[in-house]
C-alpha cells in the first residue's frame, strides 16, 4: 500500500466518491485544467469530464449560490473556496440558505454540500491566503464544521462530509498537506463525524486541539513526556457538533487543560471549550484551562507568522503552569 500526503489524501477520497455516486460533482476556480492551486483536484476532470469537475469564473458568491442550488436539487456537490480567506463572499450563501434550508422547509429539502477550504499559516502566503476563520462557521445552527489533522483522517473524514445529508465546511490544514504520508487505504471506509480522537493517553493535562497544530500538541507532548509529565492528546476533528464528552472524559481523568488553536484568542473556538468545562467539569479542574494560541491581530507576513503560530515551546510552557497552579 502506498503511502500518501494529506492532500493527495483529499483527491484520493474526492475520486472515490466521483466513481461511486454520480450525483457527486466538484466546482471552483481552476479545479478542472490546472487541478486547483493546491493540486486537490489534479487528474479528475480527466476521468470524470468538464461536467463533473467544473471551472467556475472568480465569483465566490456564485459558487456558493450555486452549490446550494445543486445539493437541493439532488446533487452532491464539493465546492472549493481555494483560500479559506477567499470564503467571506460565500457566507451569504452559507448562512443564509444551507444552513437554514432543512429547517425553513421542515425536512423537505436539504442541502449536502461541501465546501472546502484550505486554511492556515505556516505557507508564507500574503494576505488573505493564511487566515484561520473556522471559529466564525462553529457559531452558525446547521452547519458541521471539519477539519483533519493527518492523511488518513482528511480520507475518512472528506468521505463522511460528502454523503452527510446536511452542510459541511471542511477546513484542510494546508501547512501540512505535504509534509509527511501514512498509508491510507481507498476503501472507502469513512471515519465518524462529530468524535474527537484521542491520539496519546495521559494522565497529567489533556491538550485538546485541532488540525495543523495537532503535530505541534504531539511534540509538546513528548518533549513533556521527557519531563516526566504525562500529556493526553485530542484532536477535536470535528468543531460542531462537538464532542464535549470525550474531552470531559479527559479533563475529568486529568484535572488539567491546554487548548491550543491557531485563530487569535478573543472568541476563537477554543473559548467555547473553555466555558464548557468551567461549567460542567469545574470540580474535576485542579489549575485553570489555558489558551495557546494565535494573537488578537491579522497574521503577519512569513517573517513573523511562525511567530504567531501555537509553538511547541508555548505549549510546554501552558502545560507546566498547569501544574505549577495545582
Amino acid at each position: 500500500m502506498a503511502q500518501i500526503t494529506l492532500i493527495e489524501a483529499v483527491t484520493q477520497a474526492l475520486a472515490y466518491e466521483m466513481r461511486n455516486d454520480d450525483s457527486v460533482v466538484v466546482l471552483g476556480e481552476d479545479v478542472g485544467v490546472n487541478g486547483g492551486v493546491f493540486r486537490a483536484t489534479q487528474g479528475l476532470q480527466e476521468q470524470f469530464g468538464d461536467m463533473r469537475v467544473i471551472d467556475t469564473p472568480l465569483d465566490e458568491g456564485t459558487i456558493a449560490g450555486l452549490t446550494v442550488g445543486l445539493a437541493a436539487q439532488g446533487m452532491k456537490p464539493v465546492a472549493e473556496a481555494q483560500f479559506e480567506g477567499f470564503i467571506y463572499p460565500m457566507m451569504e450563501h452559507i448562512a443564509c440558505h444551507a444552513a437554514r434550508m432543512r429547517n425553513r422547509t421542515r425536512g423537505r429539502i436539504t442541502v449536502p454540500a461541501v465546501w472546502r477550504a484550505p486554511w492556515g499559516g505556516g505557507i508564507r502566503a500574503p494576505e488573505h491566503h493564511s487566515e484561520a476563520n473556522e471559529h466564525l462557521f462553529t457559531n452558525i445552527p446547521g452547519l458541521r464544521v471539519v477539519m483533519p489533522s493527518s492523511p488518513a483522517r482528511a480520507y475518512g473524514l472528506l468521505l463522511a462530509a460528502i454523503r452527510d445529508p446536511d452542510p459541511v465546511i471542511f477546513f484542510e490544514p494546508k501547512r501540512i498537506y505535504r509534509q509527511y504520508k501514512e498509508e491510507v487505504p481507498d476503501d472507502g471506509e469513512a471515519l465518524p463525524l462529530d468524535v474527537c480522537f484521542v491520539l496519546r493517553d495521559g494522565t497529567d493535562v489533556t491538550l485538546v486541539t485541532w488540525g495543523a497544530q495537532v503535530k505541534e500538541c504531539l511534540e509538546a507532548a513528548d518533549e513533556l513526556a521527557q519531563k516526566g509529565i504525562s500529556a493526553e492528546v485530542i484532536d477535536v476533528a470535528t468543531l460542531t457538533p462537538l464532542d464535549f464528552d470525550t474531552i470531559a472524559e479527559s479533563v475529568t481523568k486529568t484535572g488539567r487543560c491546554v487548548i491550543v488553536h491557531e485563530a487569535p484568542k478573543t472568541a476563537g473556538f477554543g473559548a467555547e471549550i473553555a466555558a464548557r468545562l468551567s461549567e460542567e467539569c469545574l470540580y474535576s479542574l485542579l489549575a485553570p484551562v489555558e489558551r495557546v494560541t494565535g494573537f488578537d491581530t491579522h497574521i503577519p507576513l512569513f517573517r513573523l507568522e511562525m511567530k504567531y503560530l501555537p509553538s511547541v515551546e508555548r505549549i510546554v510552557e501552558a502545560a507546566e503552569r498547569t501544574l505549577a497552579a495545582s
